[in-house]
């Protein structure tokens, strides 16, 4: 299977493409010259991360039957100094909301996405150094 992407030069320096029906639009910011119409590129790296095994956990929740009220994925990335800057270490929050929830299956779902199903923290882990936190808040 393969995937193809294409992004179209729109202005300064937007670009836009059509993602799986949706439009995205991808801009600088203005202080690096764009006119701030989308995110930046490598933001979108975080969010591809964040989503993938977010889908990942949830689906597999499901599966064992344990839903929490609230669940974030928060991911932290650190930049390089030097050029080209770029993500040399991730770290993935996985924050849970709910009563009784089963650490035991929060940690399982965890381990299955980050080890076995996620294919974006798969690629980023040959890239970068990726770690993990468990959070459960009331």
């Amino acid at each position: 299977m393969k995937h193809v992407l294409d992004l179209a030069w729109k202005q300064n320096l937007a670009f836009e493409c059509d993602m799986d029906g949706h439009r995205v639009v991808i801009d600088a910011s203005k202080e690096g010259g764009g006119d701030d119409l989308g995110p930046r590129p490598k933001k979108l790296m975080l969010t591809a991360l964040a989503g993938c095994t977010g889908i990942d956990v949830i689906m597999i929740l499901k599966k064992m039957q344990v839903v929490p009220e609230e669940f974030n994925v928060i991911v932290e990335g650190d930049l390089t100094e030097e050029h080209p800057i770029r993500y040399n270490k991730m770290k993935v929050i996985y924050q849970f909301k709910g009563k009784d929830l089963p650490m035991d299956k929060l940690e399982k779902a965890v381990k299955l996405s980050e080890e076995k199903y996620c294919g974006v923290s798969a690629a980023y882990r040959l890239a970068m150094d990726l770690s993990l936190e468990i959070r459960v808040v009331k």
